[in-house]
């Protein structure tokens, strides 16, 4: 996926935000395959407040790198408000972030089934102390799911760092 005007101007207010703090922000991404962290490495400069980013696609990876227990992805799924959250916190952990944003979803067009159809991505985001998730169900083909997961993402670390 190209990064656009739109993702790189969210991206470069991701990184004035962090910068103003001296803040680093971290990404844990399953779905979106590393884009969030692209979008920010775009960003000239990004290494002066882009710590890391996590590519957990399997759930052995989200285990394995991330912390998330056998428990949650057996009793929620891969898919789930619980996972995203785990994953934001052990992104949180493994990391020397300040704000830690996790995405996990279905981008289709396969893999989606009645309780989490394709479209269904879920986002946590994570700081000491602080871990929240949601839900959201995003229309389109494979590209457009994941281009708005990380928008969404982009917008959330926006908001929770000003």
């Amino acid at each position: 996926m190209r990064i656009d005007d739109d993702l790189y101007e969210l991206a470069v207010q991701v990184g004035r935000a962090a910068s103003a703090r001296q803040w680093l922000v971290a990404t844990a991404e399953s779905c979106t395959g590393g884009l969030v962290a692209g979008a920010i490495t775009a960003v000239a400069g990004s290494s002066a407040w882009f710590d890391r980013g996590f590519v957990t696609y399997s759930n052995e990876a989200k285990i394995e790198q991330l912390g998330v227990s056998l428990e949650t992805l057996a009793t929620y799924g891969a898919v789930s408000t619980q996972t995203a959250a785990a994953m934001a916190a052990g992104a949180l952990r493994a990391s020397r972030a300040r704000w830690v944003v996790a995405i996990t979803g279905v981008a289709g067009p396969s893999g989606g089934s009645s309780e989490k159809p394709v479209g269904m991505v879920c986002f946590g985001w994570a700081s000491p102390g602080n871990v929240t998730s949601e839900r959201r169900q995003i229309k389109g083909d494979r590209a457009e799911v994941r281009r708005e997961s990380v928008r969404i993402a982009l917008a959330g670390l926006v908001d929770r760092l000003t």
